[in-house]
This record gives structure tokens, sequence and C-alpha cells, in this order.
């Protein structure tokens, strides 16, 4: 049939909704993320601590069944607010991993690929982009964090009683609040270091650099000159001292929990600084 003799109509169907189409990203990135049998294999064994968890938490409040077994531990480990700090340590160290692999793989391809003018020819702003690509560390990070230690604390409650919960919910709003902040952080470091370094395997490099070396570098200072401020250049510690304030947790760390927030808020805004000069529909290059 020729051309000429064919009828075209604009499409009638359902549009997405506006608010939703970030969740365009994280589908197709999931999709291309566990067809690595290695990758699929280390996400499934971060799982193995929370399932070991619930175990010991049914024991420790099951003591006639380990005495059963001849094991009597009596007062000496407690289902409290050291117990879940240790858990988002462990599992917070995972999430570090897990954002080095992952993380790299997000922006850096679309930016060398020049893929970029093809995402922002549609009705898809820089905003929505960088929601998108964040929201897959989001959800395989939550994941492993405050959605599993929620679960503890359910099941813990469960077992303890009602009044356990109500005199301890400061516990569940400590891991959520303190799992977001740590994924917030990586989410928003791995996705500047993908933008400004396109080779995947450099990025993730760079993502371990930035704790290891910002470890190192800020106890030379501390050791040189004999102070504190060195901690502010390690955000590993600055995430344990948040966690500990958080939880109730006595830690002596070198900085307090306002010297934590405060520096975390600025290496965020220079990360969302980094992402706006690279998240552009077009680059300028000078000859």
């Amino acid at each position: 049939m020729a051309v000429y003799k064919k009828s075209y109509k604009g499409f009638s169907g359902a549009l997405t909704p506006a608010w939703s189409r970030f969740l365009v990203l994280p589908r197709y990135s999931f999709a291309r993320l566990f067809q690595s049998k290695f990758l699929f294999i280390f996400y499934a064994l971060c799982f193995f601590p929370v399932v070991g968890g619930a175990g010991f938490i049914y024991a420790v409040n099951n003591l006639g069944f380990l005495q059963s077994f001849g094991i009597n531990i009596g007062d000496a480990v407690k289902i409290n607010n050291n117990y879940f700090l240790a858990f988002l340590q462990f599992q917070g160290a995972l999430c570090y991993l897990l954002t080095a692999l992952v993380g790299p793989s997000l922006v850096a391809p679309d930016l060398a690929n020049g893929a970029l003018p093809l995402y922002f020819c549609r009705p898809f702003n820089r905003v929505e982009y960088v929601g998108g690509k964040m929201s897959v560390l989001f959800i395989l990070l939550s994941a492993i964090t405050w959605i599993p230690g929620v679960l503890l604390f359910l099941i813990q409650s469960s077992l303890a009683g009602w009044t356990w919960m109500a005199d301890h919910w400061w516990i569940a709003t400590g891991l959520v609040l303190g799992s977001v902040a740590w994924i917030l952080i990586l989410s928003l470091i791995a996705l500047a270091c993908s933008a400004w370094v396109r080779w995947r395997i450099a990025a993730g490099a760079l993502v371990l650099g930035v704790f290891f070396l910002g470890s190192a570098f800020g106890s030379a200072i501390n050791g040189v000159l004999k102070t504190e401020f060195g901690t502010r250049f390690d955000l590993a510690r600055l995430m344990a001292v948040i966690w500990g304030d958080l939880l109730r947790s006595d830690t002596d760390l070198g900085a307090s929990a306002w010297d934590a927030w405060s520096t975390l808020l600025a290496v965020s805004i220079l990360c969302v600084w980094l992402l706006d000069k690279k998240i552009r529909a077009y680059e300028v290059v000078k000859g």
C-alpha cells in the first residue's frame, strides 16, 4: 500500500503519569544489573546476616531452647540498642561495597555513549534522571538495611512483648534515619564519581578511594596536628557517630553528631553541584 494512502493518528492510549516517569530508569537498570551472576550472588549473601539475626533474636528470647543444647548465656546477651547498632554497622559496610559495584554503571555509560540527549529530548528533566538513577541504589540498599532492621525490631517486639516496643520505639526510628542518611550519601557520591569518571572500573575505584583516602588523610591530620579535626574527612567514621547518636550508644570517635551531620550535608551539596555540572543534554568542548 502506498504511503499516501495510509492514515496516521496520534497515540490515544493511556499516558504514564508524570510523577512516576523516573521509575522507568530503575526498571531497566535492575534487568541489566542482575544479569551479572557475581552481583546476584553477592546481593543474596547480604541477606544472610538478616536471617542469622532473626534466629539469634528468637534464641535469646527463648532461653529454654538454648538450655536444651547445654548453652546458658544468662544475662550476658541482650537485644538492645547496641545489638541493632552492630547490625546497622555490618549492613552499612555491605552497602558500601555494593555501591562501589553498582553505582559506577548507572551514569557513566550514558555519558560515555552520549545518551543524555536521548533522555532529555523527551518529557524527562535532569531532576527526574538523577532521581531515577538514585532510586536504583535506594531500593537495593534499603532492602538490606532499614527494611530488615525494622523487621528484626518487630520480631523482637513480638517476642519480648509490645511493652518493649513502646519503650524502645526510638531504635526503629534511628534505624530508618541512619540507614536513609547512609544510603543518600553513598548514592550521591557514587553518581558524582560515575558522572566525572566515565570509565566504570575507575569510577568504582574512586568511590572506594573517597572513603579510604579520606580516612587516611584524616588520620594523618590528627597525628601531625594533635587534633581531632581530621575526623571530619573520614566519612565512614562520621556516619558511625550519627548511628551512635541516633541509637543512643556511647561512642567516642572524635567528632560530635553536629559535626558529622554538617560535614555530610556539605559533601551532599558538593555532589549535587558536581552532578549539575555534568548531567546536561549537551556538553561544550573547548578546542
